[in-house]
C-alpha cells in the first residue's frame, strides 16, 4: 500500500519556502505549489466568475488586475477573508489531488496556519528567515517598496510562535549552499 505522506513547507513572506522545495526537486521529490496552483485559477472562468462577483471593481475590461486586487486585501481583512474563502478550498482540494499517488511529497503553502490546514499533513517544516533579510528578498524578487512588504507581513501569521516540538523549524539566515546543506540533513534525519 502507498505509505502517501504529506508534507507541508510554510513561513513567511521572503522566507526562502521556494528555495528549499528547489533543493527537494533536485533530489528528485515530487514537489507541488500552492502558488502555482492559484496562478492556474486565475486562468480559470469559473474561479474568475467567482473573484469577479465579490471584486468587480479589480477587473479592467474583463480582465483581472492582480495590484488591485493585492491593494484591496492587504489593506481591508475582510477583502482578503473573502477571497480565501473563494480560493483556498479549490486550491487545497486540487493540491490534495496531485499529492495522492506518491508515497512521500511535498507542497509549499504559504498561508497554511492562517486557514488551519496543518492538520492536514503528516508533517510541517517551517522555514524562518530573519526580517530584513525577508524585505529585501521580497522588495528585489517583487518590485514592492519597504511599505508594501511590511503590509503583506502583517497579514501574514507569527512564524516566531511556531511550535519547535511539533512542527521541524529550520533556520534560513545564511546562503543558499546553507540552506541546501539544511535540506539534505532534513531528509537524511527524516530518512526519505
Amino acid at each position: 500500500m502507498t505509505q502517501n505522506k504529506k508534507i507541508a513547507i510554510t513561513g513567511g513572506i521572503g522566507s526562502g519556502k521556494t528555495a528549499f522545495c528547489n533543493v527537494l526537486k533536485s533530489k528528485g521529490y515530487p514537489v507541488f505549489s500552492c502558488d502555482q496552483i492559484s496562478k492556474e485559477l486565475r486562468q480559470e472562468e469559473h474561479y474568475l466568475t467567482a473573484v469577479k462577483a465579490a471584486f468587480p471593481a479589480c477587473f479592467d475590461h474583463g480582465t483581472l488586475n492582480k495590484n488591485a486586487l493585492a491593494n484591496q486585501i492587504f489593506t481591508d481583512r475582510n477583502a482578503k477573508k473573502i477571497l480565501e474563502s473563494i480560493s483556498h478550498p479549490l486550491i487545497m482540494d486540487r493540491l490534495f489531488f496531485q499529492m495522492k499517488n506518491h508515497a512521500v511529497s511535498f507542497a509549499e503553502v504559504p498561508l497554511l496556519f492562517e486557514n488551519g490546514y496543518e492538520e492536514k499533513f503528516n508533517e510541517v517544516i517551517v522555514i524562518l528567515r530573519e526580517q530584513n533579510a525577508r524585505i529585501a528578498s521580497v522588495m528585489t524578487r517583487n518590485g514592492l517598496t519597504r511599505e508594501e512588504v511590511l503590509l503583506r507581513m502583517e497579514s501574514q501569521y507569527d512564524y516566531s510562535r511556531t511550535n519547535e516540538k511539533k512542527y521541524t523549524v529550520i533556520e534560513n539566515n545564511g546562503t543558499l549552499h546553507d540552506l541546501e546543506r539544511k535540506a539534505e540533513e532534513y531528509l537524511c534525519i527524516a530518512r526519505l
